[in-house]
């Protein structure tokens, strides 16, 4: 079982100068002042289990001790938690969220009409973990390797438009010529398995290493399911025996669209807060993220939940979405166009019974 690795140094971080302090504190002090976490799935997923984490401990760092208070907002792949911290939530740092892996992809394309957030607005806190997608299949399923998907097809649960688990099944259709049957609309990574359980769909289109050691700690050591494609820069220590998609062999002109799926891979479990926030106030929630991480409490509630913290700072993770939202358009087209489900591949479930889409 991968431990929990816990960031103990904040690189450039910036400690804010007295009266700066002054007033964060002063701002978030007085009697029952709470603050509001968003979470962008329902609960008992890897979003709703870090998220709880951080809620747990993160307060008792911020200058005035505000209460976090985790508020479940799921909808669209993360799409609702986040048109809701960019258009509804105050502009003041009292509401924070995760945000949802695949919305840069989902921003940079164009994929998603619904999302009416520009991330590049936000005000990004910290990259909570950053960790390799991984494709799973149940342990039953006949498909256990990257050679059986792209000789059967396999279905596949996945949650929202702009879910990374619908743009990752997608992409190694039309790359590297797996077949896999994309069955969409679950509303949470929870409902995605306990359908594998159940025997609805084989496998979950993306979930990350870290998020299944956290939910499910036990399954991929004991195969209960199987990754058969890790999706990343270098494999996951933990990994060792599971393809990465950078080694795959695919056409020249996808070449870039695997690297670039490889680096969106990187952007994790990102904080933020919503745009307008004065600056004081978004340094001090970093720096509280920092502090927080090494406390012992916070360590070994970490340990007890499986849960790691592998962290970027405020700036790099700015830096990492920005340069995904700013990719040249030539390979955004082509990106496009590899990420859109073909109609034959897809399908919708409602109800418990899936739907032709």
């Amino acid at each position: 079982m991968k431990k929990a690795i816990l960031a103990g140094v904040a690189l450039g971080i910036c400690a804010a100068s007295p009266a700066a302090a002054d007033s964060v504190k002063d701002f978030y002090s007085g009697p029952g002042k709470k603050m509001q976490f968003v979470i962008r799935s329902t609960p008992g997923g890897g979003y709703d289990l870090l998220t709880r984490l951080l809620a747990r401990h993160m307060g008792r760092f911020i200058p005035g001790n505000p209460v976090l208070t985790p508020v479940n907002m799921p909808g669209g792949g993360g799409i609702v938690a986040a048109n809701y911290l960019y258009n509804i939530a105050p502009k003041d740092g009292t509401v924070i969220e995760i945000i949802s892996q695949g919305l840069a992809v989902d921003q940079a394309l164009g994929l998603s009409p619904q999302l009416r957030a520009d991330l590049r607005k936000f005000n990004w806190i910290v990259n909570v973990v950053y960790s390799n997608q991984t494709l799973v299949t149940w342990g039953k399923s006949k498909t256990r390797s990257l050679a059986d998907a792209k000789s059967r097809v396999t279905t596949i649960g996945s949650t929202g438009a702009g879910s990374v688990s619908v743009q990752l099944p997608a992409l190694l259709n039309n790359t590297i010529g797996t077949k896999f049957k994309i069955i969409f609309g679950y509303r949470g990574g929870h409902a995605i398995n306990i359908a594998m359980e159940r025997g609805e769909v084989e496998g979950r289109g993306a979930n990350p290493y870290t998020d299944w050691m956290a939910s499910q700690p036990t399954w991929i050591p004991n195969k209960t399911v199987i990754p058969i494609v890790q999706i990343g820069l270098t494999k996951e220590p933990g990994l060792p025996d599971t393809p990465l998609l950078l080694d795959q062999k695919v056409a020249p002109e996808d070449k870039p669209v695997i690297e670039f799926m490889s680096k969106a891979a990187a952007v994790g479990r990102p904080l933020a807060t919503a745009p307008g926030v004065p600056k004081e106030r978004v340094k001090a929630l970093e720096k509280a993220f920092f502090d927080m991480t090494k406390d012992p409490k916070f360590q070994e509630d970490a340990r007890r939940s499986h849960s790691t913290v592998r962290p970027m700072t405020g700036a790099e993770i700015t830096a990492l979405v920005t340069g995904i939202i700013e990719t040249p358009q030539a390979v955004k087209d082509r990106v496009k166009a590899v990420l859109r489900p073909k109609s034959e591949d897809a399908s919708r479930v409602a109800g418990g019974k899936k739907k032709k889409k």
